[in-house]
């Protein structure tokens, strides 16, 4: 990867939203769910397309605080709509694991 300034860096906007609801994505070419995140006051509940299905049930993703960039644009992925990339990191088999918030923090909060 190219080295970025850090006034690169600051046009990514990255922030913390809890997931509100989690619904299967059969559609998906990769088995994945569909994500409603929400960001709070300032940005609201955007959708997201998650390919998190080996570790993650719904279960164990509601009420879960998860990273997402929220200012690309949104992205059509199949018959849905993402509006934002829930981000995480692979594992040694590819798999998603989310990036995880150490502690409870306000929903919206900006990642610096």
């Amino acid at each position: 990867m190219p080295e970025i300034s850090f006034a690169d860096f600051l046009k990514t906007d990255i922030r913390v939203g809890t997931i509100i609801a989690v619904d299967p994505f059969p559609e998906a070419r990769k088995p994945a769910f569909k994500l409603r995140i929400d960001f709070g006051a300032g940005i609201g509940v955007k959708k997201s397309s998650a390919q998190v299905t080996k570790y993650y049930t719904p279960e164990t993703l509601l009420g879960r605080q998860v990273a997402a960039v929220v200012n690309f644009p949104p992205r059509q992925i199949g018959p849905f709509m993402s509006e934002v990339l829930t981000l995480g990191f692979p594992d040694h088999e590819g798999d998603v694991v989310l990036v995880a918030v150490e502690r409870p923090v306000p929903n919206g909060g900006r990642m610096y």
